[in-house]
């Protein structure tokens, strides 16, 4: 059906660069003439209300511990009351397309942006603005001395050109997305559910060889090698030839960088913090903070990073390990780093240690905290770990490399597709939004089916102004 779609029969030039030509019968309107700034105050009895690139606006959760990196003041007489159907703006995110519609009545930052938003479709308006043209345009409309502290500026954004079809063609748009989307988002559902299975077989291979050591066969039986209890909670008994040593113990170096959080600046030294820190490696794309470069010495005063030290993170989130491949970063808290001897655990060995289950649950059980689960630095010495000889840990890390590199490219194959999945359903929502395509007649088409139970993730993602003169709803 998406195949055989076709554009307008006629079109019109819209004034944008990012809209380019649009249909002749649509209205092209200032967001100023759309729009009146709510002011409404005091109700904290109210939900909490966040705003995100990736969701739009949600009911922020008071117990997810992925939700509560911000501090949530006691008194929330300040916060701004968004009713249902309200377009909230976060204003120093715009550029990234963090905004959307308010899904119920709530309270939202004060540095937030709440309008009345007079479109007749709500589902149409939330597609439109949060579309990749739009995410373009309210990055025009902000400035600000640096990219990561632009702020939307209200001239600008009150310029930026809304498209309004007929309220029946929102109407068509909106059950066209929704059906594509909830097909799009079944295949991507599936490819995620295959990734997990392979994450699985491969967590598989990696615990048995790093608790029992490597088959006796290459069928991947049960070795018949003598074993011992191991003294370890969830991990039972291992090869008679093992030895169990604490963690600590097979380190010859280890610096925990708390204290004072430092300065972030536009360019200088990477500062790795635990968002960086994934299941082995560290993540330079996906949170990039720097320091200062004449601020290093201080910050590393416990010890400057060398490659092959690991990474252990001990709060938000507990229990994350990489390997340094690269030293001129930066460290910051609830990070420790490890240099280890080289004559008792070999580097590659202890990440798949220090990843496994065994390990991972003797952090967990030493935890504290409500929702941000993290471990005290002093209960360090009573992690254990099981070691085979030098020699038998290359032999394992080796063969854990030979058995998973199919399944990491098979992982990775999967993973690209999704990736495409999602820049095809981003090219889409744009095509649709803004007329380049027509779906009336698909739309009208489309069987009746329960709508997709997945959070409108249409955009390429990721207080004060003049109230309009008051308009109907177009």
């Amino acid at each position: 059906m998406i195949a055989d779609l076709k554009p307008y029969p006629a079109y019109k030039e819209s004034g944008s660069k990012w809209l380019g030509a649009v249909p002749t019968k649509w209205d092209v309107r200032n967001l100023r003439t759309l729009i009146s700034k709510r002011a409404e105050r005091d109700r904290a009895d109210l939900p909490l209300l966040s705003v995100a690139r990736e969701k739009g606006v949600f009911v922020r959760s008071l117990t997810d511990a992925d939700e509560n990196h911000n501090v949530i003041p006691e008194d929330l007489s300040n916060y701004k009351v968004a009713r249902a159907g309200n377009l909230v703006i976060n204003k120093m995110k715009a550029w990234q397309g963090s905004m959307g519609i308010a899904p119920c009545d709530g309270i939202v930052s004060p540095a937030y942006f709440v309008f009345d938003f007079r479109i007749t479709n709500h589902a149409f308006g939330q597609r439109l603005l949060r579309s990749k043209p739009y995410v373009a345009h309210f990055g025009q409309a902000s400035d600000g001395v640096r990219v990561g502290q632009w702020d939307l500026s209200i001239p600008g954004m009150r310029q930026i050109p809304v498209l309004v079809p007929s309220p029946s063609e929102q109407a068509a748009i909106v059950r066209f997305l929704d059906w594509a989307n909830g097909r799009l988002e079944r295949a991507i559902r599936a490819k995620r559910k295959v990734i997990a299975l392979l994450g699985e077989q491969k967590q598989a291979i990696i615990h048995r060889a790093v608790t029992r050591g490597l088959p006796s066969t290459g069928s991947g039986q049960a070795t018949s090698v003598p074993l011992k209890p191991s003294g370890i909670p969830w991990l039972g008994d291992i090869p008679q030839d093992w030895e169990v040593w604490s963690f600590v113990r097979c380190t010859i170096e280890r610096a925990d960088y708390r204290g004072a959080t430092p300065e972030k600046v536009e360019s200088g030294v990477f500062l790795v913090t635990a968002k960086n820190i994934r299941k082995g490696w560290i993540d330079y794309e996906s949170s990039k903070e720097y320091v200062r470069a004449s601020e290093y010495s201080r910050i590393m005063r416990r010890g400057l990073p060398k490659k092959g030290d690991v990474l252990l993170t001990m709060e938000a989130p507990l229990g994350h390990v990489a390997l340094i491949d690269r030293e001129d970063i930066a460290l910051a808290q609830r990070i420790i780093r490890f240099r280890l001897h080289a004559g008792r655990l070999l580097t590659q060995f202890a990440l798949l240690c220090l990843n496994s289950p065994y390990f991972q649950n003797q952090l967990n059980e030493r935890a504290t905290g409500s929702t941000a689960q993290g471990m005290k630095a002093s209960k360090l010495p009573q992690l254990l770990v099981a070691l085979p000889t030098i020699a038998e840990q290359e032999v394992i890390v080796g063969y854990v490399a030979h058995e998973c590199a199919p399944l990491d490219v098979a992982i990775s194959r999967l993973e690209r597709e999704i990736e495409l999945l999602r820049e095809y359903r981003t090219r889409l929502v744009a095509d649709v939004v803004t007329g380049k395509i027509d779906v009336r007649e698909a739309a009208a088409r489309l069987p009746d089916e329960a709508a997709p139970d997945t959070a409108d993730n249409y955009s390429d993602v990721s207080d004060e102004t003049e109230a309009a003169d008051e308009e109907p709803a177009v």
